[in-house]
């Protein structure tokens, strides 16, 4: 409630602590719309988010659906050795992955930012565990009516487990949208910049003008509960295993 009533007050207004609805809010926007081109920021943050999240579902899911389904002597030592790179903070991560993107001449890209992500340790725990669920009639008789393994995978699993993509969508969708430390090393050009960028280089200027810092804030607010709130039944079910 703050964060929006500051919104819609000048900068003096909100660091008096004034909680009431104030006159500034158009005022806000154009100063901000003035710093940065926000159409061009939020299609950024939209682009990393949609396509990335699209690659990390595919990539992820696969790779669930297949440890699940294929057997072999060293899948569950990969699988191991997957869930422990997950205790690897990205920090220990920034000069490799750095590295290798100057590397590949990928610095200062979106691709720079989308490709790290595309293979996550956690999804592929969370589809394998969703796999679990996954009737093995329903791959068998697909089996006898002669679909191929791609086959099952697209045309029986994933709408068999579309409450799981929808909450593993919600899930990745808030992590690239609000993501900053890598976009921040990554992105050095103005106009590839995200949403959480530029609310960040806002906030570091010599007299920052709160107001506008909320209004930006507002905005970056907006998508994440639209995508929440539009897919929350299914994110619901799918946490809870369900399938139809």
């Amino acid at each position: 409630a703050w964060m929006v009533i500051s919104a819609t007050n000048a900068s003096v207004d909100v660091t008096k602590g004034k909680f009431t609805l104030g006159s500034a809010l158009l005022e806000n926007l154009a100063k901000l719309n003035k710093s940065f081109d926000v159409a061009q920021v939020f299609w950024n943050s939209g682009k990393i988010a949609i396509v990335g999240g699209f690659f990390t579902l595919l990539i992820s899911s696969m790779a669930g659906y297949g440890f699940e389904v294929f057997r072999s002597p060293m899948r569950e030592r990969i699988y191991q050795g997957l869930l422990l790179s997950m205790m690897v903070p990205f920090a220990a991560l920034m000069i490799p992955l750095f590295t290798l993107m100057a590397s590949v001449d990928m610095l200062d890209t979106h691709m720079a930012v989308i490709l790290p992500t595309v293979a996550s340790a956690y999804l592929i725990f969370y589809f394998r565990q969703s796999s679990k669920a996954f009737p093995p009639e329903l791959r068998e008789a697909a089996r006898i009516d002669g679909l191929k393994e791609w086959q099952i995978f697209l045309f029986v699993y994933v709408p068999v487990m579309r409450s799981t993509y929808a909450a593993a969508f919600i899930i990745v969708f808030m992590a690239a949208w609000n993501g900053f430390l890598w976009p921040l090393i990554a992105l050095q050009s103005t106009e590839l910049k995200t949403i959480t960028l530029v609310v960040s280089s806002l906030g570091s200027a010599y007299t920052p003008d709160f107001g506008v810092i909320m209004v930006a804030t507002v905005l970056a607010t907006i998508p994440t509960l639209l995508v929440f709130f539009a897919m929350q039944r299914q994110f619901v079910q799918g946490m809870l295993g369900s399938v139809k």
